[in-house]
């Protein structure tokens, strides 16, 4: 059984609304499950496809793209070596790793121009960024970003759409989940956070009787494939990109969770980190939080380049980076984190898949902090600031992220106070169950796909 993802309906649209008029770029970080989905896509809605999977192609294929003169002799070509018949309107041509062969996205102008078929592309993001040197980018192609399972998809593959629906319901109605449900909810979503989004983490979790062990052993693979893009792809910066990714658990570790560049190098600044922040956050490997200087203005208007907070980009993956293959053998430390009982650490995972959860949505990361003189500390810490993206009407939702049931709300109250009157709702997301008050809602961290 295939994964279910929510980027397939996405497909379907592209393809209804616009009739071969425009290619698909679907772009994303490595293994995330493009290829599958492109070809899931190429079988069930089209009568044939062809998919050309550029780390392979032979010679003769590519050649064809450097004399696309006659179409009929291309496509003909194309038909006879990957014994497929085309169909006028009904094929798919899918370019698989388009980044190892810029020339074929060139071409897409000149394909979609010919009208026949409709075309797909994936590829790795940041190479695809990359190898456009020499190449004229075609004005015929949609992008389409993909991300790993969020917490439904991972849900949904478990067999609990039922549980998925009555969360949303509950969310609707501003009712906390009965008890029971609300247990059940709160351990998938702690599975999901051990386990993360990558496709074969997940299918080794569920095909494996639930062994966290045989997922470790897939994230680590996928964790290796990063470091070999890292050491190819930044060349210019490679140590410095290295030296962010690796310390992102150290990072998440502390009490304000920001980037401290002089635990990397002795006197580093932003500007010379600069590029290898903007590489990891391109590569869709991390996603970056900044701070905002005044939310009441605008968060992006706002935003501070030299104060940041780094996430991994699946929170699963960010469990095998944290922690070694031996700490993970003991199956204790699973048990201690499905318990609830390894506090720092904890609320490193809690905070890094809500961060997941709203860049999968396709928001932007803020937070905000003040820091106040006279203590000589922060006296106002919110983890994610949300905003209605309106220009005339802006308003703003500070999100608290807890991984204690016992906490307390000063940052959020001060807050509150000081920018009341652009505030729409304050969310804290928690352990327990669902509580609405005045202006604030305490929902629990599975409920946050219907939230955020």
């Amino acid at each position: 059984m295939e994964i279910q993802r929510k980027i397939y309906d996405k497909l379907r649209e592209w393809k209804k609304t616009t009739n071969g008029k425009k290619a698909l770029l679907i772009e994303g970080a490595r293994r995330i499950g493009k290829s599958t989905v492109a070809e899931e896509f190429g079988k069930k809605e089209y009568k044939s496809y062809i998919l050309i999977d550029f780390n392979k192609t032979p010679k003769k294929v590519r050649d064809l793209f450097d004399d696309f003169t006659n179409p009929d002799v291309f496509f003909q070509s194309l038909s006879l070596e990957y014994n497929t018949r085309l169909y006028r309107r009904e094929s798919l041509f899918i370019f698989d790793e388009i980044q190892k062969f810029p020339k074929a996205r060139e071409m897409i102008k000149y394909l979609v121009a010919d009208g026949r078929y409709d075309y797909l592309e994936t590829g790795s993001l940041i190479s695809i960024k990359e190898n456009v040197e020499g190449i004229t980018l075609p004005s015929e192609e949609r992008k389409l970003r993909m991300y790993p399972l969020d917490f439904e998809e991972f849900a949904s593959f478990l067999g609990e759409d039922l549980l998925l629906e009555y969360i949303a319901d509950c969310y609707t109605k501003k009712v906390p989940l009965e008890r029971t449900l609300h247990n059940k909810a709160m351990r998938l979503f702690k599975e999901y956070m051990l386990v993360g989004g990558m496709p074969q983490a997940v299918k080794a979790y569920i095909h494996g009787d639930r062994d966290f062990a045989l997922a470790d052993i897939e994230k680590r693979d996928i964790l290796n494939l990063y470091r070999d893009d890292i050491r190819k792809a930044a060349r210019k910066y490679s140590s410095r990109v290295s030296a962010i990714f690796e310390n992102v658990p150290a990072y998440l570790s502390t009490h304000e969770k920001k980037v401290t560049l002089s635990n990397i190098e002795k006197g580093a600044t932003f500007d010379k980190y600069g590029d290898p922040f903007f590489w990891l956050d391109d590569s869709m490997i991390c996603n970056l939080c900044y701070r905002c200087n005044d939310p009441d203005v605008g968060l992006a208007l706002n935003k501070n380049n030299s104060y940041v907070k780094c996430y991994l980009g699946d929170t699963g993956l960010l469990v095998s980076l944290a922690f070694s293959e031996n700490e993970l053998a003991d199956t204790n430390l699973y048990k201690q984190i499905m318990d609830g009982n390894l506090s720092v650490n904890q609320g490193m995972l809690y905070e890094n898949a809500i961060a997941q959860i709203i860049a999968a949505k396709g928001k932007k990361l803020f937070f905000y902090t003040r820091y106040n003189e006279e203590k000589h500390r922060n006296d106002i810490e919110i983890d994610f600031l949300l905003s209605n993206e309106s220009k005339t009407k802006f308003r703003i939702i500070p999100i608290e992220v807890k991984s204690s049931k016992n906490y307390s709300t000063v940052s959020l109250d001060k807050f509150d106070n000081l920018f009341s009157r652009r505030i729409s709702e304050s969310i804290i997301i928690h352990p327990k169950n669902l509580v609405q008050m005045d202006n604030m809602i305490k929902i629990p961290p599975y409920m946050a796909f219907a939230a955020l």
